[in-house]
């Protein structure tokens, strides 16, 4: 039976809740209530959340350390679940996607994401797979980029959200029975 690390970043703390740049974590907690999966736990300098599927063993995981440092808990989890690197997906924002878009990616460079920027140096390489949780840029004119990331979403963009979300678990969901190469060709827009 297969092992899963599902990795989404953010911040952590209330102040980030809700914000465009804790998509990750977001994305998690709805991947988590779709399987009514338990409480979560604290390891590895992050929150984590550990449940069995028909395609095996899952670890949901939130790094605590801010994004610029997800690498520091998420080689250790890997290393401490002896989870092979092919069965790691790490779901973040992005900004040169559209909101509602998301894509699949792997060997790929960090391309401005500093989470993404850690992860890679903590594990030595790029051969992981992610995948882009497009939140699009900042309208002209309006704010910079970093103002943007952590805003929140307006109310507004709730329900559509949510349908944004609960796509990003299918994409997750699909990964995991189908395989990298069949999830692309089924989501990425």
């Amino acid at each position: 039976m297969n092992s899963y690390l599902i990795v989404g970043l953010g911040n952590p703390g209330p102040n980030y809740a809700f914000t465009r740049h804790n998509i990750g974590f977001l994305a998690l907690d709805i991947l988590a209530r779709s399987y009514g999966a338990g409480d979560w736990g604290t390891e590895h300098k992050a929150w984590v959340l550990k449940f069995k599927t028909d395609h095996g063993s899952v670890i949901l995981a939130k790094p605590q350390t801010f994004m610029n440092r997800s690498g520091e808990s998420v080689q250790p989890l890997l290393a401490y679940y002896k989870i092979p690197i092919e069965n790691m997906l790490v779901l973040h924002d992005e900004l040169d996607i559209g909101f509602g878009q998301l894509r699949f990616h792997k060997n790929r460079g960090a391309g401005g994401h500093n989470g993404i920027k850690s992860i890679t140096e903590q594990l030595g390489t790029m051969d992981y797979a992610r995948l882009k949780l497009g939140i699009g840029r900042p309208p002209k004119p309006g704010p910079d980029v970093a103002d943007w990331v952590l805003s929140k979403f307006p109310k507004e963009d709730e329900s559509a959200l949510s349908d944004f979300l609960n796509k990003a678990g299918d994409a997750v969901e699909s990964w995991m029975s189908d395989g990298l190469s069949a999830a692309s060709t089924k989501f990425n827009g």
